[in-house]
């Protein structure tokens, strides 16, 4: 398994989409680590399987797994294993989130970064050894398991380098990089030849002065991921069957894509969801089958993880309301109907080599800039980038995104594909 370069992008092109989901334990949400019960996953893990998916992505909590500076816990790394050799013996690969982080709403910082302990979680060097040493020790526990498709360095991580969060640790893009590089080191130093790769979420590609910029997501690492969630704006603004809405993640694949210094850098969907009540829950089988069959009409995708896999126990409290209904299957392991659009997609698609038509057509995006994006909010929903390209998509057509940098580019408009550039001014 762990030799087929359909399995690892930094090996070889994909060959075959994936198909996957976020696991999110059916008893006890991501507590289940304090309570760590092999029985309760496979179960969790025998109902993914039988959707015929063929990935998880799993999500240690940092404070559990890190709780002292200089205490990576035996047991919670040794329990991790355990959940990935589960999941091999249901024909599950594994992906692994390091640094969480932030999940749903939650902050899960260690103690020894916060309050008494207060310090930069991306600039001081203890903090930032002691991180090294956490994503060097899990990408190290599994390496050698044929199923470990490697390490996501943390969930939306950016998160916490500026607003909206309430506390930030501010740093500059050039700290954020330095940052994201070392953690991408320390995962290779554990699991050397993995795809490894870090997820922002979509401030990266929407926020003006965001440290964490559209360059870094789709140069540094593996792999580009993308998250996408129509909450941001765009359901509220075209409704639950916009072109835009449906298009959304497609979109974001195709805007990683114009940043990608290699044409054929991989792009992995890595969470996306339908939720309520702006995707209300009579259509969130048509939501779904809609997203995906944009998606998939992507050159580059490597594959697609929903969020989430089981729907958050409702004795939980505190959740956003829409968070306890997100999974693809309820409490029960019961699959629901977005479960099911989701299997039938993937089953269409096993065996089948990915590789649509190149996108011709592109949207000319001027952001102000490639390496720091001053104006990408033109980028963002209600953006005039952003309306451009989804007027075009409305019309049928399958816009990919230039930036203007490359736009007299010949030699990268024939690497994509690309014949015609076309300005939203035009439009």
């Amino acid at each position: 398994m762990s030799d087929d370069p359909a399995r690892h992008p930094a090996r070889g092109p994909a060959r075959g989409l994936r198909f996957g989901a976020n696991y999110t334990p059916s008893r006890g949400w991501f507590h289940h680590w304090l309570d760590f019960d092999l029985d309760e996953v496979r179960a969790d893990l025998d109902s993914l399987a039988a959707l015929g998916l063929d990935h998880v992505r799993v999500f240690p909590l940092w404070p559990v797994f890190q709780p002292n500076r200089t205490l990576i816990r035996p047991r919670a790394v040794e329990q991790l294993v355990q959940l990935a050799d589960a999941a091999a013996e249901r024909g599950l690969d594994v992906a692994v989130d390091g640094l969480q982080g932030h999940l749903s709403s939650f902050d899960f910082l260690p103690a020894w970064t916060r309050t008494w302990h207060r310090r930069s979680l991306f600039l001081d060097p203890e903090v930032v050894a002691a991180q090294e040493a956490y994503l060097r020790t899990l990408a190290g526990a599994l390496a050698d398991r044929p199923n470990f498709l490697g390490m996501t360095v943390g969930n939306e991580f950016n998160q916490f380098a500026d607003g909206p969060h309430p506390d930030p640790d501010r740093i500059t893009a050039a700290q954020a990089e330095a940052w994201l590089t070392r953690m991408l080191a320390a995962c290779e130093a554990g699991a050397p030849g993995r795809p490894h790769l870090h997820a922002p979420y979509d401030a990266a590609w929407y926020r003006d002065g965001h440290p964490f910029t559209p360059a870094q997501a789709a140069r540094l690492g593996a792999m580009t991921a993308v998250h996408s969630w129509v909450f941001n704006g765009t359901a509220q603004r075209h409704g639950p069957t916009g072109t835009a809405t449906e298009h959304h993640a497609a979109y974001l694949v195709e805007l990683a894509k114009a940043w990608a210094a290699d044409p054929d850098r991989p792009v992995w969907l890595q969470e996306v969801g339908a939720p309520a009540p702006l995707i209300a829950p009579d259509r969130a089988a048509a939501f779904t089958t809609a997203t995906l069959t944009a998606a998939l009409d992507c050159p580059g995708l490597w594959g697609v993880t929903w969020w989430c896999s089981h729907d958050v126990p409702r004795d939980l409290a505190d959740f956003p309301e829409l968070e306890y209904s997100l999974g693809l299957l309820t409490g029960d392991r019961e699959a629901k109907p977005a479960a099911r659009a989701l299997a039938a997609v993937a089953a269409d698609r096993r065996g089948r080599e990915h590789r649509p038509p190149p996108r011709t057509t592109a949207l000319l995006l001027d952001a102000g800039g490639a390496a720091a994006a001053p104006r990408r909010s033109v980028c963002a929903p209600g953006g005039s980038f952003f309306e451009a390209w989804a007027a075009l998509a409305a019309q049928g057509l399958r816009p990919a995104v230039v930036l203007a940098e490359h736009a007299a580019d010949a030699a990268h408009l024939t690497a994509r594909g690309i014949k015609e550039v076309v300005s939203p001014a035009d439009l």
